[in-house]
């Protein structure tokens, strides 16, 4: 189960997510960050501060948002990767693809 949270700060959109982006919490992440995809050129900053899992669905989310974004002239930035997250994030090459804060 993960928390989403998404604020605007600093003229920038913030998705805070907190718990396990496992496989079953996939579809409900994915609604809750629809508001990113209607974002207009602002940087999205996704805050892993306390996301302690993520899978390969949740992974394709990130994706789908930093492609979204870049189509739309804004930046993705990953801020507060925990050490299991960022060790997924190098293992699919995930780390060369983000930009981290």
């Amino acid at each position: 189960m993960v928390k989403t949270t998404i604020q605007e700060h600093d003229g920038d959109l913030v998705a805070i997510l907190e718990g396990n982006l496992d496989t079953p919490a996939v579809s409900e992440t994915e609604k809750a960050m629809a508001p990113l995809y209607d974002n207009k050129g602002k940087d999205i900053i996704i805050d892993c501060t306390d996301l302690q899992y993520i899978s390969s669905g949740g992974l394709r989310i990130f994706l789908s948002i930093l492609q979204n974004a870049e189509e739309k002239g804004g930046e993705v930035y990953i801020k507060g990767i925990t050490t299991n997250v960022r060790a997924v994030f190098a293992m699919t090459g995930f780390i060369n693809i983000f930009k981290f804060k």
